[in-house]
C-alpha cells in the first residue's frame, strides 16, 4: 500500500502531465489555426465571390464589392430576423446595382435563404437559393444546380425584370395571379421565392439612395 507522500507525489505528477499536455495541446491548436486562417478566409471570400458573379456579372462593377456593404438589423420585408448584409456595386464610383441577403420564411420545409441581385435601375440581375431543405426531386427546382431545365432554370425567370416591367401585385407565382411559372405539384415552394424575391424589388426600390450613401460598414435600424 502506497504511503500518503507517494500518492501525493504520484497526483502532482499526473496533474503536471496533464497540464503540460494541455498547454502544448492548445500551443498547437492556436498555431494550426493563425496559420489557416489566412487559407480559410481567402476560400471563403472566393466563394462568396463566385456566388454573388452568378448573380451580378464582374463586369457591371468595378469597386471591391465585398469590402463595400452595409449591415441590416431585423428587416420583415426581406424575411430577416437577425442580421444580413446588402453589398452595393459601383462602376466608376456610381451606383451598379444591391446584393441583397434576403429569406423566404415560408417554404415547403421551411426557410430557404436567397441572394438577389437588383440593378441601379430597379431590374433584377439573377437570383440564386444559398440553402434550403425543400422536397428532392421536386420542390428543389428552384435551385438551377438541381434544376433539370439546364437551359433555362426556372430561377431565371426574374432576371431582367422590375418594377417598371411588372407592378408589385404581379410578384408572384400564376396560380396566384401573378405572372410567374411553378412546377405543378411543387406549387409551395415557388410561391415562398417568388414572393421574397418580389419583397426584395421593392425593398431595392424603396432603400437605393439610403442604402448607397449609408457609411460603409454601417449597420440600419430595424424596419
Amino acid at each position: 500500500m502506497m504511503n500518503p507522500s507517494s500518492v501525493t507525489t504520484v497526483s502532482l505528477r499526473t496533474a503536471l502531465t496533464l497540464l503540460v499536455f494541455t498547454v502544448v495541446f492548445t500551443g498547437v491548436m492556436a498555431w494550426t489555426y493563425s496559420a489557416t486562417k489566412p487559407a480559410i478566409d481567402l476560400a471563403a471570400r472566393e466563394e462568396k465571390m463566385l456566388l454573388i458573379n452568378e448573380v451580378l456579372p464582374r463586369a457591371e462593377y468595378d469597386n471591391d464589392l465585398l469590402e463595400d456593404h452595409v449591415e441590416l438589423g431585423p428587416t420583415r420585408q426581406l424575411g430577416i430576423d437577425d442580421t444580413a448584409r446588402v453589398y452595393r456595386a459601383r462602376k466608376g464610383g456610381q451606383p451598379a446595382g444591391l446584393v441583397i441577403e434576403a429569406i423566404a420564411p415560408d417554404g415547403y420545409s421551411g426557410r430557404i435563404n436567397l441572394v438577389i441581385a437588383v440593378r441601379a435601375d430597379g431590374s433584377v440581375s439573377g437570383v440564386r437559393v444559398t440553402a434550403h431543405r425543400e422536397t428532392p426531386g421536386l420542390g428543389d427546382y428552384i435551385d438551377p444546380r438541381k434544376d433539370k431545365r439546364k437551359d433555362a432554370p426556372w430561377i431565371t425567370q426574374f432576371n431582367a425584370k422590375g418594377l417598371a416591367q411588372l407592378p408589385e401585385t404581379q410578384w408572384r407565382v400564376k396560380k396566384d395571379g401573378g405572372s410567374f411559372d411553378f412546377v405543378t405539384g411543387a406549387t409551395i415552394s415557388a410561391r415562398a421565392v417568388t414572393n421574397a424575391v418580389g419583397r426584395a424589388v421593392v425593398f431595392a426600390a424603396a432603400q437605393r439612395d439610403k442604402l448607397f450613401a449609408a457609411p460603409n460598414g454601417s449597420r440600419l435600424p430595424s424596419s
